[in-house]
């Protein structure tokens, strides 16, 4: 059986690490283990010993734990086949469709998912419920940035022939909490998304990101805006600070405008 131990850094970038355990053998695969320290003192306490390493992306606030956690265990180091040039010591190089296997019961398929950076995986678990671990791809009710090595037009492709074809009950594990700031945007973007007004309502009195929600896809599609490309409130929005929108914007053509005012917001 598959345990998932989400790990909330308490840093200024807001960044949630992610121990994958097995439960028969008490192998664990750690996810962005930024904050070494408390990864390590968490499988310590949970009798799990780390035997992999995996980063979903190149960026520092992901990559900044691996060396404390590999030298304390011994780990391999995952990460996506084509970035290895800015990931120091990395030992195994995921493509799409490849098994990352965490000890004899959890399977985890890797998916390509560039965008945010060009070489960026998302794990997908092989279990009854399935598990994202998106990195900075996904996040809950919104989207990563294209800002250090990415694209948009990258980022609408993976949304839209990736992350949307995925079950509706497939439960979603981001990188960071940004949660009530982009439920904020979606609200800004589709004021009449009462899904949206009512979570981030709920969330204003409850919200604990050591003990945050986890969200599914069909949550999702129902309270992030870079799901919602469709909306007529999305377009007619999405129209006053683009003027020349065509009459009828393609999905991509909302995407892009949304990124591109998600970056100033």
């Amino acid at each position: 059986m598959m345990i998932v131990e989400q790990i909330w850094t308490r840093n200024a970038y807001r960044n949630f690490n992610y121990l994958i355990a097995c439960s028969e053998t008490g192998a664990a695969l750690a996810v962005d283990p930024l904050d070494h320290e408390r990864c390590l003192a968490t499988a310590k306490d949970r009798g799990w010993r780390i035997t992999q390493v995996l980063n979903t992306h190149e960026h520092g606030d992901h990559t900044g734990g691996n060396g404390p956690v590999i030298e304390a265990t011994g780990a391999s180091l995952l990460a996506h086949e084509n970035a290895g040039a800015r990931i120091d010591g990395m030992d195994v190089g995921l493509s799409a469709g490849d098994v990352v296997k965490v000890g004899s019961s959890v399977e985890l398929v890797a998916l390509d998912t560039p965008g945010h950076t060009m070489s960026h995986v998302c794990l997908l678990s092989r279990t009854e419920t399935p598990a994202l671990f998106c990195g900075d791809t996904l996040f809950n009710a919104g989207a990563g940035n294209c800002h250090g090595g990415g694209h948009p037009e990258e980022l609408y492709q993976t949304f839209v022939a990736q992350l949307d074809a995925l079950g509706d009950d497939t439960r979603i594990y981001p990188g960071h909490d940004y949660i009530t700031n982009n439920l904020a945007f979606t609200l800004d973007r589709e004021p009449d998304n009462q899904a949206a007004a009512d979570l981030l309502a709920e969330l204003e009195d409850s919200h604990d990101p050591d003990n945050a929600m986890v969200t599914t896809i069909a949550q999702e599609r129902k309270i992030n805006t870079f799901f919602r490309l469709r909306s007529p409130s999305v377009i007619a929005r999405l129209r006053e600070s683009f003027p020349d929108l065509p009459p009828e914007p393609t999905p991509k053509d909302v995407f892009l405008g949304l990124r591109e005012l998600r970056n100033s917001w």
